[in-house]
């Protein structure tokens, strides 16, 4: 029985994003036994839900394990899971369906393990008053929030001064969180990016709108960390997230 593992992400039209993804899949290809792994977007531009699933069966895929690569709970998750499970019931194949990535607490390790990697590499004083702010993309669904501040609380356990903020869609903003932070009267201020992918909101958003804070409360000691992106300890997550729902399944 071939058995191929498709990744559904949100959709982008950077390079980067795409670059990423084919990167993810050819480690977990590598790191496993699937015959083929690919990766599928909700929307925004193809390759499609549809078109993910119809080259897994043009390969001879008889399963087909399917990862929501989504950080939040909530409808666009809800969506993929849906579409994904009507096609592969008209194709009459055999499919599991993973958790995603969501209240995974290897995630709130990777975020912290690149806040202490830009530690180091900037020579920053553990001693000095440091503020994170963890910033992500918002949503209008509070399930989305809530695993979003179950991150937050993981860096809570680890840093005395840790604030949160969004980019679009629910408060506070970049730059109301950027005055949290500076309430705080800190040292530097160390921004985390919460996004997988280098996107346009890496690139680009979340930039444009930490310099106009920045120049509106006139602090510029900030460091940004890497975004989350090709980690070998999310790597070792999509395949262990695989494995389980294949297990639970009894179809694998």
């Amino acid at each position: 029985m071939k058995k191929a593992l498709l990744i559904i992400d949100r959709g982008s039209k950077m390079k980067e994003v795409k670059d990423e993804l084919q990167e993810t899949c050819n480690m977990i290809k590598n790191k496993t036994e699937y015959d083929y792994v690919d990766y599928c977007f909700l929307e925004v531009v193809p390759p499609f839900i549809d078109e993910g699933i119809n080259r897994c069966i043009v390969r001879g895929a008889d399963s087909i394990t399917i990862v929501p690569y989504f950080l939040y709970p909530g409808m666009k998750l809800k969506d993929a899971v849906k579409r994904s499970a009507s096609i592969i019931h008209s194709q009459k194949r055999k499919m599991v369906i993973t958790k995603p990535l969501s209240y995974q607490p290897i995630i709130s390790e990777i975020v912290l393990d690149h806040v202490q990697r830009l530690i180091k590499q900037k020579g920053v004083n553990i001693d000095e008053n440091l503020c994170l702010l963890l910033i992500g993309h918002g949503s209008s669904d509070k399930r989305a929030r809530e695993a979003f501040l179950f991150t937050v609380q993981s860096l809570k356990s680890v840093y005395n001064n840790v604030q949160f903020c969004f980019l679009e869609l629910e408060p506070p903003n970049i730059e109301e969180g950027f005055k949290q932070c500076i309430d705080s009267k800190p040292d530097k201020i160390i921004v985390i990016p919460y996004f997988l992918h280098k996107g346009i909101h890496i690139q680009k958003d979340i930039l444009v709108d930490l310099e106009k804070a920045q120049n509106k409360f006139g602090f510029r000691d900030l460091s940004i960390t890497s975004h989350i992106g090709v980690d070998t300890s999310a790597i070792n997550l999509v395949i262990s997230l695989a494995r389980e729902a294949e297990t639970n399944s009894g179809l694998f």
